[in-house]
């Protein structure tokens, strides 16, 4: 069995995949950091051989996955990593290895599922990406802006008079007569306002959401895109079964 790691900044998603069935997973979720060792004990007994990981939250979460995986699995991970090239991927970043890890997997992904298409790739997670693919497979880059709750925390912390507003406020008008609705429509309409510009400029491409807030700023925009779950993950498979594994 196939372990597929995605560690973000607040949750660790996950997927185990049949190498004889790969294209129907197993079982896939996700915790909170704080539920990591409660979830690999879980994953003792799936007959897990071999482990990929995509970390982008920090070292000390590298340890303890490192330290879990190899005392309870026997197993030592693979650790992906940005680099020039990877399942029909170029890296176009100055500097490949500096580009997040769980935005080259994203981006592996979406070709995966629509190979020989410009991509757009929006993940939407604490941080909000935006990344530029062309046809041919060439990452021509992108875009990093604070994700919607990191948007609505960032002006409650901040300012004096404005709340923190509940995740479950639903959708207002663009001009809102209310402050709660006045901070939603602001942040959804950055968050939207990004992705139909860098649309403007990447003509003709498909546009792909995954993530967290990905459905609520789907239902905010005004262009035809497509949702895809642990996009993440679908790359690291990808990856893990190219032709030349990175």
């Amino acid at each position: 069995m196939l372990l597929l790691i995605d560690a973000g900044n607040t949750r660790i998603k996950w997927a185990l995949v049949d190498p004889q069935q790969p294209a129907q997973w197993t079982a896939a979720g996700a915790v909170p950091h704080a539920g990591l060792t409660a979830l690999a004990a879980s994953w003792q007994h799936s007959g897990i051989s071999a482990v990929v990981v995509a970390n982008v939250a920090g070292a000390a979460l590298h340890a303890q996955l490192a330290s879990l995986l190899q005392d309870v699995l026997g197993v030592t991970p693979h650790w992906f990593v940005s680099r020039a090239e990877c399942a029909g991927l170029r890296n176009g970043y100055r500097n490949p290895a500096q580009l997040g890890c769980d935005r080259f997997a994203a981006m592996i992904g979406a070709r995966a599922r629509y190979p020989a298409q410009a991509l757009l790739v929006v993940s939407c997670g604490t941080a909000t990406t935006i990344d530029a693919v062309s046809a041919a497979g060439d990452f021509i880059g992108g875009m990093i802006l604070p994700g919607l709750d990191m948007m609505r925390t960032a002006l409650a912390r901040n300012t004096a008079q404005l709340p923190q507003v509940a995740d479950d406020v639903a959708l207002p008008p663009l001009f809102a007569d209310q402050t709660d609705a006045a901070i939603v429509s602001g942040c959804i309409a950055a968050q939207t306002g990004a992705i139909e510009r860098a649309l403007a400029a990447h003509a003709g491409a498909r546009c792909i959401l995954s993530g967290g807030a990905a459905s609520r700023i789907a239902a905010a925009l005004s262009v035809p895109t497509v949702l895809i779950d642990h996009l993440v993950l679908h790359g690291l498979q990808a990856a893990h079964g190219a032709s030349s594994p990175c």
